[in-house]
């Protein structure tokens, strides 16, 4: 999604220095990896290794926010995490449908056992807008159903006992897929588009808070020692 998907870290002293990217400093798991086709059979001891080894192993110096993309559901790296930044805040991200709603709402009830915030949820491929070819105007399709993301946000308020906004919805946009592919992020290829906006609003309210973490230290030992 960046353009860096044969790109790899550097390797200073004990340090892994992170892959730059657009302002960003990223590293991930197919980095490392000596075939991007490689699969990555790991379980619980090893995956807990490596997220200890990619949070305090890598050189992040000092940051505005990390932001560490899960897989979904209530697995081992989500557990991991909790235990290794319990006072992390969570975006909980959705689909509309039922189905996706349900393993979303328990990501976040885990998420809130490990001490963590739940800061709001995220609902993706929320509608598509297609122009219509005969009348020229703008249709929406609720391809995946409807209301998954504000569920997941209600269920979440009434059972961690505090405000779980719905965030942002966004919209299926056949650009944000291609630049995804192209490696040029969308909200810079083309900020206009609806699901460019959406996604820059969502940034600029997460940036709003004030949260950031200059200055302050992850507490975690590298993995090595």
């Amino acid at each position: 999604m960046l353009g860096i998907a044969d790109s790899r870290p550097t390797a200073v002293e004990d340090m892994i220095m992170p892959v730059p990217a657009r302002d960003l400093r990223v590293i991930s798991i197919g980095m490392l990896k000596p075939r991007r086709d490689q699969v990555v059979a790991w379980r619980g001891p090893i995956l807990d290794r490596a997220l200890t080894q990619m949070l305090a192993d890598v050189y992040w110096g000092d940051l505005d926010f990390l932001l560490v993309d899960l897989p979904p559901g209530t697995g081992d790296v989500a557990i991991s995490l909790g235990q290794k930044l319990p006072n992390a805040e969570v975006l909980v991200v959705t689909t509309p449908q039922a189905a996706a709603a349900e393993v979303a709402e328990r990501a976040g009830t885990m998420a809130s056992m490990m001490n963590q915030h739940v800061l709001g949820v995220v609902e993706n491929m929320s509608h598509l807008v297609i122009t219509c070819p005969h009348c020229g105007q703008e249709h929406t399709h609720e391809i995946f159903g409807s209301g998954g993301g504000n569920d997941v946000a209600q269920a979440l308020s009434t059972r961690l006992g505090y405000a779980v906004p719905l965030l942002a919805q966004i919209p299926l946009d056949p650009e944000l897929r291609a630049a995804g592919d192209t490696g040029v992020p969308l909200v810079e290829a083309d900020p206009n588009q609806p699901a460019a906006r959406a996604l820059g609003s969502l940034a600029d309210m997460l940036a709003r808070r004030g949260r950031g973490l200059l200055g302050k230290q992850l507490n975690l030992s590298p993995a090595g020692r």
